[in-house]
């Protein structure tokens, strides 16, 4: 999605497990364009593999802030 100031966000279709969310893995991610939000997405979905493997999943996250992270389970619109 695009917003209103321009900016493309992609959000996970799930949670991340809570040791992912631990490290630092953030479900949704925005970006300038589709180049840097897919970067923002290969960073995300890299700290949760870092994290371990999958586990419980967790609660979707009130803020999101402008981080980098592989497409699995994302979803983005322009």
């Amino acid at each position: 999605m695009r917003s209103d100031a321009g900016r493309l966000w992609a959000s996970r279709e799930r949670s991340f497990p809570v040791a992912a969310e631990r490290a630092g893995a953030w479900r949704t991610v925005d970006a300038d364009d589709l180049r840097e939000l897919g970067q923002a997405i290969a960073q995300q979905e890299s700290i949760a593999e870092q994290a371990g493997p999958p586990g419980q999943e967790s609660t979707p996250r009130q803020e999101s802030p402008v981080g980098l992270g592989n497409a699995a389970g994302l979803a983005a619109t322009a």
